[in-house]
């Protein structure tokens, strides 16, 4: 809510009803020296109207930069139609639901977003959510090993996004899960997936990033062919908008796909929320973590909508239970699917096509400046790696006094890879922007040299 509705006289009332001197009664089991005293970073209360002038005075300080990052969170155009929808109150304050019957208009909104997500990715069923894509990645590798009773190691290439592959190391470090990574050739950028042809024993999954975190797009077909010819299960992580271009997951032969919804309607606002989604073949709904939506009719015949599958701790034994996730992105799946429906296929494709072509544009305008080359030749989406003649920390941050967000640095997750920028161009880019990101690039590395 936009404000606390409760006066001082309001909590005293309150407090005398359950028999506590005052607020600070409520938290006596934390020890004293845990507690904060006061937080000198922020400043004394103001009133709405003085808060407000000082939002606007900063944010018209702060200029309006032009962002070329992507790595994973992407600057799309949200129609401005998504959210006056998913912001009604029946969408806005409704939580995620419990009792169907109270809840017919959420769970049908998001029985659309599941079917929607089976279409994109051409596989049987999809939950209705996950919290974000790294998340929905270390939950499909469980599955995957609860789906393999005794093997133990999944293949992650190095490919994959690095913080995701930090996640699935965190959740499944205490799971008896052994990661294995696999290499990636440093000339085409894909994964190396003869580096394990050395590994003996059962494999549970290889995991297939399509495209991968340099933006190149895998052999996804052969890759998920290898790994069902050594009896584990191909799990896709995917990009929910390139599916408009590229063949699906279900078409390439992944068993899971998931992957990060925020190209789906959800704004970059300081890294969330955004929703995680998964999508599998009918034979492994069982074993799918999170809520499945299903349509079903009353006893007169009336459809209506109810949770079909709801796997996790509190609906199951404890043990039993294939997930303990105790929430999901309800509305940022509901606005997902606004998004999707008001684009359609056509306006999904042509959203997808001009990331891709803006993308090559403005490879091929900053390939022509002295010393930046493309690090990959494989082939991209809608983010490109460059190497760059100067240390590619120095050039971000001379740009950045440009307004021009330049790009990811991959030094920060890939020291070999140098001085090289993975940089992503969206629909949101026009040919002003293109050349305004070149000139000031020309004028950075005149400066670092």
């Amino acid at each position: 809510m936009p404000f606390i509705p409760h006066t001082e006289g309001d909590v005293r009332d309150m407090l005398a009803a359950i028999g506590v001197a005052d607020i600070e009664a409520l938290f006596d089991e934390i020890p004293r020296e845990l507690r904060v005293q006061g937080l000198s970073g922020v400043p004394a209360a103001a009133p709405e109207m003085a808060v407000l002038r000082l939002m606007a005075e900063r944010a018209e300080a702060d200029g309006r930069y032009l962002n070329f990052i992507g790595a994973g969170a992407y600057e799309h155009h949200v129609p401005a139609a998504v959210w006056q929808i998913a912001m009604r109150g029946e969408f806005y304050s409704a939580y995620t639901p419990y009792q169907a019957e109270a809840s017919q208009g959420t769970l049908q909104a998001l029985y659309e977003f599941q079917t929607m997500m089976a279409s994109l990715t051409a596989l049987d069923v999809s939950n209705a959510s996950l919290y974000d894509g790294a998340s929905a990645l270390a939950e499909a590798v469980l599955m995957s090993i609860r789906l393999h009773k005794g093997a133990h190691r999944v293949l992650m290439p190095r490919t994959v996004h690095p913080l995701y592959r930090n996640v699935v190391r965190t959740i499944t470090r205490n799971q008896r899960v052994e990661i294995i990574e696999l290499d990636y050739s440093h000339e085409s950028g894909t994964t190396r997936i003869e580096t394990a042809a050395a590994i003996e024993g059962d494999i549970a999954a290889l995991v297939v990033p399509q495209p991968n975190f340099f933006g190149v797009l895998e052999d996804a077909e052969a890759l998920a062919g290898w790994a069902h010819s050594r009896g584990a299960l191909a799990v896709g992580v995917v990009d929910p908008l390139s599916l408009a271009l590229l063949k699906p997951p279900g078409e390439w032969g992944a068993d899971i796909a998931v992957g990060e919804g925020q190209p789906l309607g959800a704004p970059l606002s300081g890294g969330g929320p955004y929703f995680g989604f998964m999508c599998a073949r009918e034979s492994l709904v069982r074993q799918m973590p999170g809520r499945i939506v299903g349509r079903t009719t009353d006893s007169e015949g009336r459809p209506g909508f109810c949770l079909t599958l709801q796997p996790r701790e509190q609906h199951i034994r404890r043990a039993k239970a294939t997930s303990n996730i105790c929430t999901n992105q309800g509305l940022m799946a509901i606005a997902a699917a606004i998004h999707l429906s008001l684009l359609g296929p056509q306006g999904l494709e042509r959203t997808a096509a001009q990331c891709h072509a803006n993308t090559l544009a403005l490879r091929d305008r900053l390939a022509a400046i002295p010393g930046v080359a493309p690090v990959f030749t494989g082939a991209v989406f809608h983010e490109v790696a460059l190497r760059l003649p100067r240390p590619a920390a120095q050039v971000l941050a001379h740009l950045r006094r440009e307004r021009v967000l330049g790009g990811f640095e991959l030094a920060r997750h890939y020291p070999e890879l140098g001085d090289a920028l993975l940089v992503c161009a969206t629909e949101t880019k026009t040919e002003t922007d293109l050349q305004r990101y070149a000139l000031a690039l020309e004028r950075a590395l005149e400066v670092t040299r």
